[in-house]
């Protein structure tokens, strides 16, 4: 009798619920952007992370209703850090930090302009929970996405309860179906290990996580979990599946979690295109090392014949396509 010595995570029940056609709008931890970049050299119609990386439900939660609003940013909503000549927003990741603050309110809108209309015609929400820690400003009492190197001492470290968490969020789907009625909801927790905040507060945090997350699918029948935690801390369970900095996976990991992603979302027709896409993505995007001009132009032209043939099979491709290339 052969035994198993892995925890095998299975396939969701869900596939057909992600496809080509429809949108995608994906917000949360940098596991979002790892799954968003696969998604998105797969052509799909994929808005990932408008405000950058968050990292608490609070923020994500801030972040949603700000899309919803369409609340554009001035510059009040900006600040200046002693010692650092760039903008930021406590609203935002540092990647929209710059030196120029009319620079950076033109991209902070155009987002929220472009992401607007995304979630509001998505046919799929993926929220990625990082986080339970959070950071209250002393001044405005709101929790912040991003502390900006400021001192320690003018926010208040917190944890967030699970009833704090539920309360939100209900709230936030309430709004967001009021507007897209028929939007699916994809909660997963980061496997990403913040353990800035010590190993075994870490462990609190994602529980909390996890437990919200419960709470909110046993009230709401329509949300789904997609377990990348558990398949990071229970099928993979190794080391030799993180990176050098031993918290975040490796790409092995996440190509492993993106295959489980597909076999849960995905059906054969869009799976088989997926691939087929990133092939195409995977051209476009070579550059050539070898002076054979003769060689190098047969590449070319074999890509552009590979590219206007998938068009002329998937012309719902041309908009993903066109955005992506444009990077």
């Amino acid at each position: 009798m052969s035994q198993s010595f892995r925890t095998i995570v299975e396939p969701l029940k869900y596939r057909g619920l992600i496809n080509h056609r429809q949108g995608i709008v994906m917000m949360g931890s940098c596991f979002s952007d790892n799954i968003g970049a696969k998604l998105e050299q797969a052509y799909f119609d994929v808005e990932i992370n408008p405000f950058g990386t968050l990292y608490n439900p609070a923020s994500i939660a801030c972040g949603i209703d700000d899309l919803l609003n369409k609340r554009l940013f001035n510059k009040s909503d900006l600040i200046r850090v002693d010692g650092d000549n760039r903008w930021h927003s406590f609203s935002h990741h540092s990647s929209f930090s710059k030196v120029s603050a009319e620079d950076m309110l033109v991209n902070i809108n155009q987002q929220i302009e472009n992401v607007h209309q995304a979630i509001c015609k998505a046919s799929v929400l993926i929220i990625t929970f990082g986080t339970a820690w959070v950071y209250e400003h002393n001044d405005t009492q709101k929790v912040v996405a991003n502390c900006h190197k400021l001192p320690a001492s003018n926010f208040n470290r917190r944890l967030m309860s699970v009833d704090e968490i539920v309360i939100q969020w209900q709230n936030v789907i309430e709004r967001l179906r009021r507007l897209n009625k028929d939007i699916r909801i994809i909660f997963t927790v980061s496997p990403i290990r913040h353990l800035r905040d010590g190993a075994h507060e870490n462990q609190i945090s994602k529980s909390i996580l996890l437990l919200a997350i419960n709470d909110l699918i046993k009230k709401d029948n329509q949300l789904i979990y997609f377990p990348a935690y558990e398949v990071m801390n229970d099928d993979l369970r190794d080391y030799r599946f993180y990176a050098s900095d031993m918290t975040h996976p490796s790409e092995i990991a996440v190509d492993y979690i993106y295959d489980l992603f597909s076999k849960s979302f995905f059906n054969d027709e869009t799976l088989k295109l997926a691939v087929e896409c990133r092939r195409l993505y995977r051209r476009l995007q070579h550059r050539p090392m070898s002076d054979d001009v003769e060689a190098v132009t047969r590449f070319e032209t074999a890509t552009q014949e590979l590219q206007a043939q998938m068009l002329c099979l998937y012309p719902f491709l041309e908009k993903t396509l066109m955005k992506n290339h444009k990077k």
